[in-house]
């Protein structure tokens, strides 16, 4: 049995976070590498996963989505673990899914730092890290020492991959780019998500044009059925788009995905707005870079309902959910799975259990 959430809310908010958010000089970024490695080396040791998912774990919902078998309907969101090497980490932590990366086929070291900016009184981050990432062939070598293959369990969640295009490959090769890490990666993943919607690479969002994402989808579909043979199910491929698209704009990715056979969209990437910081942080408007956590909250819930009301196609949502309340929102709104990223960091374990009780608690009303 865990430990009552507000327990974990209140010894991850008054000791851990202060002593995280202090370390390193405060620099969000050597924070986050630090706690990857801490995680990673904890992962590695059963006994370590057992204790900490016996106190900070709450049993969820159990779906099936894509085909594939989810113990929980709250996932880690890529951008935490860009390097997959904490994966064994992330089911004791109360995800029932981690999806990691994003990943490139080339190793890319990502843009000049500093490139993560925290606004603790918006609940927000700002980031522009550019995919940094060891490349496919590198994070799949890693997985493969770990026994994580698809299907096998052996992460204890089913493991997504996000993949994107590597910064110096021109946009006209992308699709090639993509299927060189498709092709790497496919044989340690559940499902991957194709990311043409991070803000940070130059000419990245350009591949959500319909043109160009029939194109890239369709590939990525057509190489999933060819490595997949006979007697097999492709592996599930999804779209990540950005919260600035418009209305008409989302229309046009959701035929494309559809007509190209993709298995589902994830709504949404980080957001060029600043709308929703507090006035003390306003001064950090001009940083560049992607903005998430609480001020994309009603956008991302946006997104996800207009996509869920014009699709079968299944949404996983993401984006501002900083309190289990917001959670059920975008399960309201038609979001068959959500995921987090910055409102764990603010929130902690306490955020995924608390969600995941009050999903359950729902299902038995």
């Amino acid at each position: 049995m865990s430990l009552p959430v507000p327990v974990l809310r209140l010894g991850y908010e008054k000791l851990i976070r202060p002593a995280l958010f202090a370390a390193y000089g405060g620099d969000p970024e050597s924070i986050h590498e630090r706690m990857i490695e801490l995680l990673a080396g904890a992962g590695s040791r059963q006994w370590v996963r057992s204790l900490v998912g016996l106190l900070a774990a709450a049993p969820g919902r159990p779906t099936r989505v894509a085909g594939i078998a989810f113990g929980s309907r709250v996932g880690l969101a890529a951008g935490m673990d860009k390097d997959a090497s904490a994966v064994l980490a992330w089911r004791a932590l109360g995800f029932g899914f981690a999806e990691l990366g994003t990943i490139t086929a080339q190793g890319q070291p990502g843009n000049d730092r500093p490139r993560i900016f925290r606004l603790p009184a918006s609940g927000a981050l700002i980031n522009r890290m550019g995919f940094n990432n060891p490349g496919a062939s590198a994070v799949a070598a890693s997985l493969a020492a770990r026994g994580i293959y698809r299907g096998n369990g052996a992460a204890g969640l089913p493991v997504g991959i996000s993949i994107g295009k590597t910064k110096l490959v021109p946009v006209a090769e992308a699709i090639d780019d993509y299927l060189s890490s498709l092709r790497t990666l496919a044989p340690h993943a559940d499902y991957l998500a194709v990311n043409v919607s991070s803000p940070n690479t130059p000419g990245l969002r350009s591949l959500q044009d319909g043109g160009a994402l029939a194109g890239l989808v369709a590939a990525l579909v057509a190489e999933a059925q060819e490595l997949a043979g006979t007697g097999t199910d492709p592996l599930p491929i999804f779209v990540k788009v950005a919260p600035d698209l418009s209305f008409d704009q989302l229309d046009e990715v959701l035929e494309v995905c559809t007509a190209a056979g993709a298995a589902g969209l994830i709504a949404t990437n980080t957001t060029l707005a600043r709308n929703g910081l507090a006035p003390t942080e306003a001064g950090l408007a001009d940083q560049a870079g992607g903005l998430s956590g609480a001020p994309l909250a009603r956008r991302a819930l946006e997104v996800v309902a207009h996509l869920a009301k014009n699709t079968d196609l299944p949404i996983i949502g993401v984006g501002g959910i900083t309190a289990p309340h917001l959670a059920m929102a975008m399960f309201d709104a038609g979001a068959a799975l959500v995921q987090l990223y910055t409102g764990f960091l603010y929130r902690g374990p306490a955020l995924a259990a608390g969600i995941n009780r009050l999903d359950l608690d729902r299902l038995h009303r």
